[in-house]
């Protein structure tokens, strides 16, 4: 899996290629959390090239995500192929996370 990270404004961009799984979500957790610790609360996911998830990968995204709810931060995911997409509908996790068909979506909803 490659992970890729920039940072626009107040905005951590991520952008995931590959799977999210239990051999890859370690390198994402570690990622993430450390980008949280250097003081990063508002990120996009850019989902475009991930191919699966697993449910290790929802986990990792989980733990990111009550990290930055609790200093008021969010995560918004963007670009989820269909069956990406069914995956967080099928968890649950569309309650949690805000999806979104492009980054640019994502990136303006935070003005919001």
């Amino acid at each position: 899996m490659e992970i890729n990270a920039n940072k626009r404004g107040e905005i951590t961009f991520l952008s995931l290629k590959g799977k999210l799984d239990s051999v890859t979500s370690p390198n994402l957790e570690d990622k993430l959390l450390r980008l949280i610790d250097d003081d990063n609360y508002n990120f996009i996911i850019d989902c475009a090239e991930l191919d699966y998830i697993s449910s290790a990968g929802l986990r990792v995204l989980l733990v990111g995500a009550k990290k930055v709810k609790a200093k008021d931060g969010k995560i918004k995911l963007a670009n989820l192929k269909r069956h990406i997409k069914e995956v967080f509908e099928i968890a649950g996790f569309t309650a949690i996370f805000e999806l979104y068909d492009t980054t640019e979506a994502a990136e303006a909803s935070f003005g919001s």
